[in-house]
């Protein structure tokens, strides 16, 4: 009998939680190690959920002293680079979405994991819902022409707690729309095909009552070109408190047309001749994505997992490019050029 998947996590806040909830019912895994900077945060998850689990305040020391098959990085973006001890050792990993605030230490890490050949998950967990597969498939024969959708929520207020201390924070967050709508980003991504180029545009300065710190953009609007000639308009806002705001994706082709509403994703589609369809998200999605890459890491078969970390790479880019433009109010046209060394210039004779 196969033993169980010995699991670590590095970061144990809410998102960490979401994931140890599925994970600590499944038979195949074992959590055995709890690392977080808050040290009593790690005591509480590891007396929750741990398996005989081990808790750190620093990953190295986790990764020194823990006997690991498998490694959830659940990280705020500015936060990342543990990663690295993960490739050195081969372990495989999950890293939450965005995979990093930094472009450049993001593709360090890329290229450690291709040069280890290491099996790897991003969490954009959209794309194992039913609906998105559907649309996935329809659109393959029938190409996507405009892309319209985003994330609205509501201003922060001084009393939304600890999340406040980064997400407010364009230096730790990125922003709504390099943090939030990025799952939007990746959902057009893998229906759609690669982007070409991003033009952004940002509101800021017109929310009141925000906490200190706070100086993310209150709206953004940003228009994507597909390099298979269709287009995009992703918005990000911290405003509608008075309600009508949310999660939605519309997809408009020739002959079909797919409604995406909800955090969940439930799906509206509509196609011509054929009656409306209804299909609702999967409410339990994390223990979805996180049995994929379990079986995967236990069965060494990378095709169970649909967003290897070199593919978040793209939509990581996709986000950074925005920022970029909303910074130069120019387009940006991917990829985004690697920073040339510095070279000396030879001195005359």
């Amino acid at each position: 009998m196969q033993e169980r998947t010995r699991v670590g996590f590095v970061g144990c806040g809410g998102i960490a939680e979401e994931h140890l909830k599925g994970l600590a019912k499944n038979p195949d895994v074992a959590i055995v190690g709890f690392c977080d900077i808050n040290l009593a945060r790690a005591e509480e998850m590891a007396k929750k959920y741990g398996t005989d689990g081990k808790v750190f305040d620093k990953a190295k020391n986790m990764f020194d002293e823990t006997n690991l098959d498998a490694v959830y990085f659940c990280l705020p973006p500015f936060a990342h680079g543990a990663e690295l001890e993960a490739v050195k050792r081969r372990i495989p990993f999950f890293v939450e979405k965005p995979i990093n605030l930094h472009l450049e230490q993001a593709r360090k890490i890329s290229e450690a994991v291709k040069e280890k050949r290491l099996l790897t998950s991003v969490g954009y967990m959209n794309r194992y819902r039913r609906g998105v597969q559907l649309v996935r498939d329809l659109a393959k024969e029938d190409q996507p022409i405009l892309l319209l959708g985003g994330w609205i929520g509501g201003t922060p207020k001084p009393e939304g707690g600890a999340i406040w201390s980064w997400w407010i924070r364009k230096g730790k967050s990125g922003g709504q729309f390099l943090e939030q709508v990025t799952h939007t980003v990746d959902l057009v991504r893998y229906i759609c095909g690669e982007v070409s180029e991003v033009h952004a545009f940002a509101a800021k300065g017109l929310n009141a009552g925000v906490p200190q710190g706070y100086d993310i953009e209150d709206a953004s609007v940003v228009n994507l070109k597909f390099k298979n000639g269709a287009v995009a308009n992703l918005w990000a806002s911290c405003s509608a408190n008075a309600g009508g705001g949310g999660v939605s994706l519309s997809i408009y082709c020739n002959n079909m047309t797919a409604i995406f509403t909800g955090w969940e994703h439930s799906l509206r589609l509509l196609r011509k001749g054929i009656e409306p369809e209804e299909i609702k998200g999967e409410g339990e999605i994390f223990a979805i994505e996180d049995s994929a890459f379990i079986k995967a890491v236990r069965d060494r078969d990378p095709s169970k997992v649909l967003c290897q970390y070199a593919d978040g790479l793209k939509t990581l880019e996709i986000t950074v490019a925005a920022n970029q433009s909303m910074r130069t109010k120019q387009p940006v046209k991917l990829p985004i050029a690697t920073k040339a060394p510095h070279i000396a210039k030879k001195r005359r004779k």
